[in-house]
């Protein structure tokens, strides 16, 4: 989740425009649509997001259903939380009513800035109205998961997940990702962003539902609105902007060279000015992350181990008290720099390509550590080739991955472990799974306990 505050003005407008907002996406096709479900985290989503869109279909005959997920009654925690839940439900029956007079509500009223806890909640009820229509023609559109707000990164994930199991096609619309995301950084997903061309009438449709959302556009008692001018002005674009990934459902081919793995120049774009990007040494997420993977090794000591992004070398740090050697890989000169300078010359750090290039040796420890998502399918496969050929007879693998879909990279945790279980030369010694990361240590078959090995049973 990114930090962000609707107070700051956040990235103008005229910086997206500049960077080809307006006409770089490719475009969309809804042609063959036979219906669409919108979902929203709270009122107002669906306006700005996917009011054109809506009022597009909705013109053409498409039935179309919006699916409300919160009341959004803590968009101002100084007001009363049911009042306002009352007003913004009035406001999106009166946005939507704007868009498409016949279009379907469905408001669920789970917790606003808990959707975390009620997954269940929300996947339930558009599970229901897809076993009704279902099918690749059947689009359903969601706030993009990589969006930073928490809401609208569960909406966005259930969302992909009732899709996928339907058969469905999936566009995810960024909302906030325009205010804090930086039209020039590496990350932006230009190869799956679709733009869809508003006539004059969609686009002053859209432009009086955003609007109609009162409490949201207009300023508070401290002269703040949640919607701001700069999100107003993105909302007036003449050019709606949806992410269809090109490994989503019904999303068709992916493009040439979409799913590769991120190369060198990310990285180096990633660190540039960054002395500490991933939060490694001021999160307690990723000093407790760190003690849940020492606990897990198997063993008090180890002869030499590899770790593949190493990053700064904050876990490689940790790594040398339980290690005679450290072998630490990183595909860029700036985190290595950083972590030079944190180990000394007790830890041998390579700048490497990998699975072009690799380290010379033998291990007996290979820890993978948010790493694997980073390669395309065919790398993926390399580079457990790779670790495989480096392991020693009674080596061991540690992989922990965030679980969350990140739109930028080419797979996903979950993804790179089932990968990884898959191979039939290693067994998983221990798992530990949480909703934000799973860690797993396999070992070459066949695998035995640490009580089995301390002979305890």
């Amino acid at each position: 989740m990114v930090t962000f505050d609707h107070r700051e003005p956040g990235t103008p407008e005229d910086a997206w425009v500049a960077a080809g907002i307006l006409d770089r996406p490719a475009p969309l096709d809804v042609d063959d649509v036979d219906a669409l479900f919108v979902v929203a985290a709270h009122p107002d989503d669906e306006s700005l997001g996917a009011g054109g869109l809506v009022h597009r279909l909705a013109a053409r005959g498409v039935p179309v259903t919006v699916l409300v997920a919160t009341d959004g009654e803590a968009s101002h925690p100084g007001r009363d939380a049911d009042q306002l839940r009352a007003e913004r439900r009035r406001e999106v029956a009166e946005a939507v009513a704007v868009l498409a007079p016949h279009l379907r509500l469905v408001l669920l009223g789970l917790p606003d800035g808990g959707l975390r806890e009620h997954r269940e909640d929300l996947a339930g009820p558009l599970d229901e109205l897809l076993v009704v229509t279902g099918g690749p023609r059947v689009v359903v559109c969601a706030p993009w998961r990589g969006d930073g707000h928490r809401d609208h990164r569960v909406a966005g994930e259930v969302a992909a997940q009732v899709a996928r199991r339907h058969g469905a096609r999936l566009l995810e619309y960024p909302i906030w990702w325009w205010h804090w995301g930086d039209p020039d950084a590496p990350d932006v997903p230009w190869a799956d962003l679709r733009g869809l061309p508003l006539t004059a009438a969609e686009s002053a449709a859209k432009s009086a539902a955003v609007r109609t959302h009162a409490s949201q556009v207009l300023p508070d008692v401290e002269d703040v609105a949640v919607v701001g001018p700069e999100m107003l002005r993105r909302a007036d674009r003449p050019v709606e902007v949806f992410v269809e990934a090109a490994d989503g459902p019904g999303a068709g081919p992916a493009p040439s060279g979409a799913r590769t793995s991120l190369g060198r120049d990310y990285f180096d774009r990633f660190y540039a000015g960054r002395d500490d990007p991933w939060g490694f040494e001021s999160r307690w997420y990723e000093e407790r992350k760190r003690a849940v993977l020492l606990a897990s090794l198997p063993r008090e000591r180890f002869r030499h181990a590899l770790e593949l992004g190493c990053s700064t070398g904050v876990l490689t740090r940790e790594l040398t008290a339980r290690c005679d050697r450290v072998t630490g890989v990183d595909i860029a000169d700036a985190p290595l720099a950083a972590a030079r300078d944190r180990l000394g010359d007790g830890v041998e750090l390579l700048r490497l390509d990998t699975p072009d290039q690799w380290p010379d040796g033998t291990f007996d420890l290979v820890v993978l550590s948010e790493v694997l998502y980073y390669y395309g399918p065919e790398d993926l496969d390399r580079t457990l080739s790779r670790v495989l050929g480096s392991l020693a007879p009674d080596g061991v693998v540690v992989a922990c991955h965030w679980r969350h879909e990140v739109p930028a990279y080419p797979s996903g945790g979950d993804r790179v472990h089932d990968v990884l279980r898959s191979h039939p030369d290693l067994a998983v010694q221990v798992r530990h799974a949480e909703e934000d990361f799973l860690l797993e240590v396999l070992a070459r078959r066949p695998a035995v306990s640490v009580a089995t090995a301390e002979g305890l049973r």
